[in-house]
């Protein structure tokens, strides 16, 4: 019988225990560490919210540093140097999403072996990771798409109805729309959510085993939760339980790690600047580029180390859908619990028969 969400988690305490812990191997967390981040797995533990931060409204001396120093800038120069920026950004997001595709195999591949190896994972699953690439790209697009729809379709009929001219008239419509509008926003983001977690829990390990693609895989899928949608809900379910948790616990120690780096940070940029002007250094596109390097390099630095101390949630997320898949698809099943096969006992030589005593010599005939 399939085992439940609940039965599945120990289970994937007990792996995650035995491949981080039994022995610990620093060199494995590190490996981990980069699949992880690069894989995007971070994603279900804690990150950085918004709210903790307010830059909105820069006041006192912070304002007066501010404006003379885009006072400065050449607005052409300013102008190109955004436009590149955004290309680049456009064309790093495309790479790290390929680069992602393929690291979310060698997770598994990492997860199921207790070992974790990016150079041979990479040479081995660049096809898989294709496959898995396009499918996010298009699943993007498409979901760019409808977004558009749902929030324009609205806008446009609340223009056209007259609502946005005049408001104050219209406030009880414009609150009642405003209000559904949310809620079938939410509903959109859940589900899209839930697809994209199926997708690489259930999925991606079909396409480890076996040369199909994301549509194939859902064709497995689909008939798998209609059989068993108490099961999959609650894996669902307990799996967001177990997220928002794990969500806190990283988020509070990212937070911790990002005061450590964020106050020493601050000072030497401060000292940075002050130390460039009285140089008589002024911002242009060379240092304007040179501080967004060192931005990105100390960036870079924080999250790796966050995916440092997020390597057991790494880990154990993974482990989680692969104990409660194994059960209901027969090829991980196998790969994870191999067959035991008894050790033969050697064969005994044949023992020698017993020796028989020689013959005894025949009696003498008697006389006569």
């Amino acid at each position: 019988m399939p085992i439940s969400a609940l039965d599945a988690i120990p289970l994937a305490f007990q792996h995650t225990r035995q491949q981080l812990f039994q022995p610990f191997r620093f060199w494995q967390w590190t490996r981990l560490a980069v699949v992880g981040l690069l894989a995007g797995e971070l994603g279900t533990g804690g990150g950085f919210h918004r709210s903790n931060f307010n830059f909105s409204h820069p006041t006192g001396s912070s304002r007066h540093l501010i404006d003379p120093v885009w006072a400065g800038i050449d607005p052409a120069v300013l102008g190109g140097l955004v436009a590149v920026l955004l290309i680049a950004a456009l064309v790093f997001g495309i790479i790290l999403m390929y680069i992602s595709s393929v690291m979310r195999f060698i997770l598994f591949d990492s997860v199921m072996a207790k070992q974790c190896h990016i150079r041979k994972g990479w040479s081995r699953r660049q096809d898989p990771g294709w496959r898995y690439f396009l499918w996010k790209l298009l699943y993007l697009l498409i979901f760019l798409s409808v977004l558009v729809v749902l929030i324009g379709i609205p806008l446009g009929f609340a223009y056209a109805a007259g609502w946005l001219k005049e408001p104050k008239e219209h406030l009880l419509p414009l609150l009642l729309g405003g209000v559904a509008l949310f809620f079938v926003l939410l509903i959109f983001f859940v589900a899209v959510a839930v697809i994209f977690v199926l997708t690489k829990d259930f999925v991606v390990p079909q396409m480890a085993f076996e040369e199909i693609g994301v549509i194939e895989g859902w064709r497995r899928l689909w008939p798998m939760m209609q059989s068993e949608t108490a099961g999959f809900a609650g894996y669902i379910g307990m799996k967001i339980v177990m997220a928002i948790g794990a969500g806190i616990v990283v988020g509070i120690a990212t937070l911790i790690l990002g005061l450590f780096i964020a106050i020493p940070t601050v000072g030497l940029s401060i000292l940075a600047i002050l130390t460039g002007k009285s140089a008589g250094l002024t911002w242009n596109a060379y240092t304007i580029t040179l501080a967004v390097v060192v931005g990105s390099i100390l960036l870079a630095i924080f999250l790796y180390m966050v995916a440092l101390i997020s390597v057991p949630v790494i880990v154990f997320f993974p482990a989680y859908s692969i104990y409660f898949f194994a059960a209901r698809y027969p090829a991980l099943s196998a790969a994870l619990y191999p067959p035991v096969t008894p050790a033969l006992r050697p064969m005994a030589a044949p023992s020698a028969p017993p020796e028989q005593p020689p013959p005894l010599p025949p009696l003498p005939e008697p006389a006569g």
